[in-house]
């Protein structure tokens, strides 16, 4: 917003001049009527998807104004012109600005001609039209590759979540298969085990098979856990944050760039551990869209050389400001630093940075 308001004041202070330097008090009712149509439908360009129009028509009014005061030179209508076709090298695609620069070249001709100006005013704006030709053709050059970069990029994170899904898929299969062939096997010799042993005492009452009766119960009981276990998926660990920034991302449309590092998709997160380390990263995309109005946010999880879970989320801010720590931020801090964990808050010239360790279970560490 402030930087299209400094371009519309530009544009302004130059029609002011132009109005300065009108010689015919006459025609400063048109002149003026055409420099508020002008700057009317300037508001308009970065509105309109096609605004080659727009362009030529906005150019053809400052000239129109040029002809009526044709009795006196006017340096503002060069300078005007020139600053319709500088802004024109950002918004008009390739072909479009082509046909703008060759319609400009055309005003400029007239107006040199007209005034008897000499060839070196000529050769001047032609090097000036090269100039801004060459830009608008680096421009859109970077804008392709930078769309071609957002491509990739997506495509990578959805290969990459698919890889993952992939993953949990096949690890869910063979835990179901191999509690199928626990059940199967194991628990089925078992049962007939713990049958023959009723049968035994009750044919041999001297024979004491309490204690046999007691391991065979226990190891049927202790397989029942295992097969059920094996059954259950595995919810703690990175699966939580991945959900978190799924939903997120197609909430919020907000542009997540995730990164594991050191082993972190293998940590395994108790349930407080879990929740803190989801509503850190909630929090921290809550605030860079509510206060930076961020759309690219950057998570990285990590294990640090201890084995503890490092997490860094930072997003780019457009002009620094005194940091304050709102009641989200303050009570997220508390919920890792209750967990025996750290965080830091701060902020550089360019980015917003939440980074912080978590503690991991004991268990866990030697991973």
């Amino acid at each position: 917003m402030k930087e299209f308001l400094l371009r519309i004041s530009i544009f302004s202070i130059f029609w002011f001049g132009f109005i300065i330097e009108s010689g015919s008090r006459s025609l400063l009712p048109a002149i003026l009527f055409i420099c508020a149509l002008t700057i009317g439908s300037y508001f308009f360009l970065a509105v309109i998807k096609k605004p080659l129009l727009l362009y030529i028509g906005i150019s053809l009014l400052i000239f129109f104004a040029y002809i009526l005061n044709s009795n006196d030179e006017n340096l503002y209508t060069a300078l005007l012109l020139l600053y319709i076709h500088i802004e024109s090298i950002y918004q008009l695609k390739t072909i479009h600005f082509r046909i703008f620069t060759a319609f400009h070249f055309i005003l400029f001709l007239f107006i040199v001609i007209s005034n008897n100006a000499q060839l070196e005013w000529l050769m001047f704006f032609s090097l000036v039209y090269f100039i801004a030709l060459s830009l608008n053709n680096m421009v859109h050059n970077r804008k392709e590759q930078r769309n071609m970069y957002e491509e990739l990029l997506g495509e990578f994170r959805k290969l990459k979540r698919a890889s993952y899904e992939t993953d949990r898929t096949a690890r869910l299969e063979e835990r179901t298969r191999i509690a199928r062939d626990m059940h199967d096997s194991v628990g089925h010799k078992l049962t007939a085990l713990q049958m023959q042993i009723e049968i035994l005492s009750m044919q041999k009452t001297e024979l004491d098979v309490s204690e046999l009766k007691k391991l065979a119960r226990e190891s049927l009981e202790e397989t029942r856990h295992a097969v059920k276990a094996l059954k259950v998926e595995e919810s703690e660990g990175i699966a939580t944050v991945l959900n978190l920034i799924r939903k997120l991302e197609s909430e919020s449309h907000v542009f997540v760039q995730f990164t594991t590092k050191q082993r972190v998709l293998s940590a395994k997160l108790s349930n407080k551990q879990s929740v803190a380390l989801y509503r850190v990263i909630q929090e921290a995309l809550t605030n860079a869209m509510r206060h930076a109005h961020s759309k690219e946010i950057h998570v990285i999880l990590g294990r640090s050389a201890t084995g503890d879970l490092t997490f860094k989320i930072s997003n780019r801010i457009h002009q620094q400001k005194p940091l304050q720590l709102g009641f989200g931020l303050s009570s997220m801090k508390e919920r890792i630093n209750e967990l025996g964990g750290t965080v830091s808050i701060y902020q550089t010239e360019n980015e917003f940075i939440i980074s912080g360790t978590l503690p991991l279970k004991e268990k866990d560490r030697s991973c």
